[in-house]
């Protein structure tokens, strides 16, 4: 009778597989906290930013602004996270997406943070100028587009389709308020030429949040991508 050769494990559980798997879960657990951290990064620039504008204070704005490079630095790490996990970890096909998801998002967190610095940079240059009440739909375009944010980070960390969808559909609210600052800002600019400056630094603050707005639903359609395998144009 010939010998059989009984392997302990199946080959795709042998030991060396599962450690190799468990490390592969911790070092994508890390990766995630630091998207999240970086998304946090994120809320709070756009919160200082949007304080700085209404309050005319630019030693807040220039904060806003100093504190952009660690969220640069954060978005690079990431990168740096990313590629190394997908070099040495044989990650499978499905992990290779939600790197890539992740990837991307924070490549859209870091060009959001970008938005918080250009309202704190328009802060800076208002606070100048002889002073102006701010539109109130730009105070509510920035709570808008931090609540979208943040869902959007749920969303990714639980793959969560129904609250991508949910954070996409919101998008619509920020649309509209931004046409009310085009026709206010049209107005202001008609009835006293002396405000036109203040009245386009607003239309312009209002429209890095109206594109702020665009990149979280582009995250958004991440999450249903990673959740379904379907691209779909939720920003319509």
């Amino acid at each position: 009778m010939g010998h059989e050769t009984v392997t302990p494990f199946p080959a795709e559980q042998s030991p060396a597989r599962r450690s190799l798997r468990a490390t592969f879960d911790d070092e994508l657990d890390a990766l995630r906290d630091d998207v999240l951290r970086l998304g946090g990064r994120v809320v709070d620039a756009l919160e200082r930013a949007e304080r700085a504008l209404v309050d005319r204070d630019v030693d807040l704005a220039d904060k806003v602004r100093w504190e952009d490079a660690e969220t640069n630095e954060l978005q690079r790490r990431v990168n740096a996270e990313i590629t190394t996990m997908i070099a040495t970890q044989q990650p499978m096909a499905r992990d290779v997406r939600i790197l890539l998801g992740l990837h991307h998002a924070a490549a859209e967190l870091e060009r959001m943070g970008d938005y918080a610095v250009n309202i704190a940079k328009l802060a800076q240059q208002m606070a100048s100028e002889p002073e102006t009440p701010i539109f109130p739909q730009i105070p509510r375009m920035a709570q808008i587009c931090r609540e979208q944010l943040r869902a959007a980070m749920r969303a990714l960390v639980d793959i969560s389709e129904d609250e991508a969808r949910a954070v996409c559909a919101r998008d619509d609210e920020i649309d509209h308020l931004y046409s009310e600052v085009y026709e206010a800002a049209v107005a202001l600019m008609e009835k006293s030429p002396d405000r036109a400056r203040q009245a386009t630094h607003q239309l312009f603050a209002a429209h890095h949040l109206e594109r702020l707005g665009d990149r979280v639903t582009n995250i958004g359609e991440d999450v249903v991508y990673l959740a379904t395998g379907k691209v779909e144009d939720l920003n319509t």
